[in-house]
């Protein structure tokens, strides 16, 4: 009954595959599923007859497929699972004796070798398999082991040649400083006791998702809190401020802006605020005629400058989280105020505004793909004391920064810039990573002038918002790359002497590096021919794309790197892989009459996040994240252009509809029908690059995945198979950087020069935020992260933010 059982699952299991297979090989795919589910088959009919040359065929077939693994994949062990963990576990079974002894013809002495004796051929290729399968384990081809190396004769810094302290006792701004460099200076925690870490505070904030009426799914605490004056400063998803006593966690004041509830808000996110210290500040008389900047220093020599995702910027008092009523009108200034085209949740704030000079410097954050016609992607400058518009620079119309006149308006869907900013005050320019204007994947409407700033980092003056250089990273975007991180300023060593450099990350992978004074290439550039076939009648995809010297954009997909669990959802990517189209690229146009794959996909090789780097040694540590997904245009039928294709329900998020233009877009992760994704771990990895000749020193899986969902269920071992990281990253001089972005809800320390993990903690929520760290009056160093899930990921939601300290 036993062995009966197995041969006909045996049986169905190679009808099944070779059905299957027969499809995959029609599409032009391999053909080996054909032939592996007839050896199955056979194998199956013949135990079915109780035959010993079944287990024969059975250890041909585990053979072959070992060896055409190994041909197709090497030695890396996670891919070895769709192609054979299934037959292994079967040829295991069948190697039992007391399945063995069911055979008519079992041998008589059954370790006798000879091609007539079945069971022990088979039970030597799975030895021998599963030998392979122990050793894989202590080899992996994707991961570099190596060091970074120490600038010889370099101490402890306390100011970055740039003139700007290093963070220590306090972190005051989103990205420690306006240089973005995400880095202390404090090595209390080293490599040596960061084991000792313990939770030294557990703070609530109260603020949770409500019904999908008044809150977005994607509902996320991405908030890194700045620690100033005292006190720790943060925001939560409905923007709610708060402040609270950093050795303790205790809440000193909260203030709500209630913020206008939506469902269909793209993001609901507040990554942070921001701060501003008047009290040594008098101003010129001939320029406070009126008094009003005194005014509103008086009523607020400290302040903390917060946005809310409605659009509003607003002021508080540092102390106290007073509404600040002297800025803007009556505490707020309305962003949306000569904004063009306002339509229903697409205009938003969800980045740290930047607080640099007397200026407050924010751009906005339009919901992608919503409609054709967006509001402006205008960049502003406001004053810090009074809330009054200083410059705009605007995309749509760069030679112009003077303020607007009244009853005039903003260029509509020009290029628009929502994540970070960076500034250089000795310089006296500020850094705006901009994206695309609407539609993000169809450019015939673009202008050789849009198309100018578009997917471009641009550098500002400070006093004026006059373009001082700006430096494209793609050209003619139709894939939404946006440059979606803070730009990372630095001093690089440059022959005999140094360069003021900038890092632009970018969902590509490519790493800008340039000269941040006039954008020059300090590593080479190059530009590499691509397919501009495409469909959609006026749509012209550039030739060529540029790609940067250091990048960590993926290796071309090919069929052999689909993935799965088993051998069937593994064909069934294959079958994807072959039935849309990937020019071998990142750059495939996304087409109407068939799906086009984009690798890697719309999260990016690297987003909002941004790295991190150690200006003292020049190092980066980053985490690039590899996700594939699928594109396809939607023709909208003429004469109605409000017709929804992607989301039919009217009250639904209009995401990716692009209401009023031809075309909607598809959009999809491209995963397997168990809800993996289709390509092969790792899908995020960890790694460590000397900035000062650009060489890779290590890179290794980053995250487990344990608790992530396969079929429905949890996948319940911490497997290290390298997990997307959406958040960021903190280095200190200690040595040790921290993450704790992984969908595995879990936050690491680990080694800078050498990327290996020294200490890992679980977090209550998911840790989809990026660390900082500060010094409390009580003398001791803590770590601090928000934990509270990201809501379109899936992580655990919650409202935490923790603090870590050395027991």
């Amino acid at each position: 009954m036993v062995l009966g059982t197995i041969a006909l699952s045996i049986a169905l299991l190679g009808l099944a595959l070779a059905i299957l297979g027969l499809t995959l090989a029609l599409a032009g795919g391999s053909w080996f599923y054909v032939a592996l589910g007839a050896g199955l088959l056979a194998s199956g009919v013949d135990l079915a007859r109780r035959r010993q040359r079944g287990l024969g065929i059975y250890a041909l077939v585990l053979a072959a497929a070992f060896a055409w693994t190994v041909g197709e994949v090497g030695l890396d062990k996670w891919q070895w699972i769709p192609r054979g963990a299934l037959l292994l576990l079967v040829g295991l079974a069948l190697c039992l004796p007391f399945v063995v002894r069911r055979l008519r013809d079992a041998p008589e002495r059954p370790w006798r070798p000879g091609l007539g004796n079945g069971p022990l051929a088979l039970r030597v290729v799975v030895l021998l398999i599963a030998a392979s399968g122990a050793a894989s384990w202590f080899v992996d081809p994707v991961e570099t082991r190596g060091s970074l190396p120490k600038v010889a004769g370099a101490g402890p810094a306390a100011v970055d040649p740039s003139g700007v302290p290093y963070p220590a006792d306090d972190w005051v701004a989103y990205g420690g400083t306006n240089l973005g460099q995400r880095y202390s200076a404090l090595a209390d925690i080293g490599t040596a006791n960061v084991r000792g870490l313990a939770v030294a505070w557990e703070h609530h904030t109260g603020d949770l998702r409500g019904d999908s009426r008044t809150d977005s799914k994607e509902f996320t605490f991405e908030a890194t809190p700045i620690k100033v004056n005292g006190l720790l400063y943060l925001c939560t998803p409905h923007n709610i401020v708060q402040a609270l006593e950093p050795e303790t966690g205790r809440l000193v004041w909260a203030f709500d802006p209630k913020m206008a509830r939506d469902g269909q808000y793209q993001h609901q996110t507040c990554r942070g605020v921001s701060y501003n210290d008047s009290t040594g500040y008098t101003p010129p008389a001939e320029t406070d005629a009126d008094g009003a900047v005194a005014t509103a220093i008086a009523e607020c020599p400290r302040r903390i400058i917060a946005t809310s995702v409605d659009a509003r910027l607003y002021a508080l008092n540092a102390e106290t989280g007073a509404l600040c009523r002297t800025f803007g009108a009556d505490g707020f200034v309305d962003l949306r105020a000569q904004m063009p085209n306002l339509r229903r949740a697409a205009y938003q704030q969800t980045s740290a505004p930047l607080v640099t000079r007397n200026l407050i410097v924010l751009g906005s954050a339009i919901a992608d793909n919503y409609y054709a016609d967006n509001p402006s992607g205008v960049i502003r400058a406001f004053d810090v004391r009074t809330g009054a518009i200083v410059w705009k620079f605007d995309a749509g119309k760069p030679g112009e920064t003077a303020p607007l006149r009244p009853g005039d308006s903003y260029e509509p869907n020009s290029a628009v810039a929502w994540t970070q900013f960076s500034a250089d005050e000795a310089l006296g320019l500020v850094y705006v990573p901009f994206g695309n204007r609407a539609p993000d994947q169809v450019g015939v409407s673009r202008s050789k002038a849009d198309e100018a700033l578009v997917d471009a980092l641009a550098a500002l003056d400070l006093e004026t918002g006059r373009l001082t250089w700006a430096f494209r990273t793609t050209y003619h975007d139709l894939w939404d790359r946006d440059n979606p991180s803070q730009p990372v300023l630095l001093t690089l060593p440059q022959g005999d002497g140094t360069v003021p450099a900038i890092l632009i990350p970018t969902k590509v992978g490519n790493l800008w590096v340039l000269d941040r004074r006039t954008g020059t290439p300090i590593r080479p550039v190059s530009e590499v021919s691509v397919s501009t076939r495409t469909d959609i009648p006026g749509e012209a995809p550039s030739p060529v794309q540029p790609m940067s010297s250091l990048s960590f954009a993926p290796a071309a997909l090919t069929e052999a790197d689909m993935w799965g669990v088993t051998p069937f959802d593994q064909i069934q990517c294959r079958l994807a892989f072959r039935s849309n189209r990937y020019d071998g690229n990142p750059f495939t146009p996304p087409q109407a009459s068939e799906g086009a794959l984009i690798w890697p996909g719309n999260i990016g090789v690297f987003n909002w996040g941004s790295v991190a780097v150690d200006p003292v040694h020049h190092w980066m540590i980053a985490t690039p994240q590899y996700l594939p997904y699928l594109y396809r245009l939607l023709l909208r039928p003429p004469g109605n252009p409000e017709k929804r294709l992607v989301s039919p329900d009217p009250d639904s998020t209009p995401g990716n509809e692009n209401l009023g233009g031809p075309y909607a877009v598809s959009i999809a992760h491209m995963r397997s029908a168990l809800g993996i994704p289709c390509s092969a771990p790792p899908w995020g990895v960890r790694v460590g690059v000397n900035l000062a000749d650009g060489t890779v020193a290590w890179k290794r899986r980053n995250g487990t995945v344990a608790g992530q969902k396969v079929g429905g269920l949890a996948v319940p071992l911490p497997l290290e198979m390298g997990m997307l990281a959406h958040g960021g990253t903190l280095t200190t001089a200690g040595g040790v950087a921290f993450t704790a972005a992984t969908l595995d809800d879990r936050i690491r320390g680990y080694d800078m020069q050498t990327g290996e993990v020294l200490w890992t903690k679980p977090l209550p929520a998911g840790g989809q935020a990026t660390p900082m760290t500060y010094r409390g009056r009580d003398g001791r160093q803590y770590v601090v992260i928000a934990a509270g899930g990201h809501g379109s990921l899936g992580t655990t939601p919650g409202d935490s933010v923790i603090a870590f300290r050395l027991e």
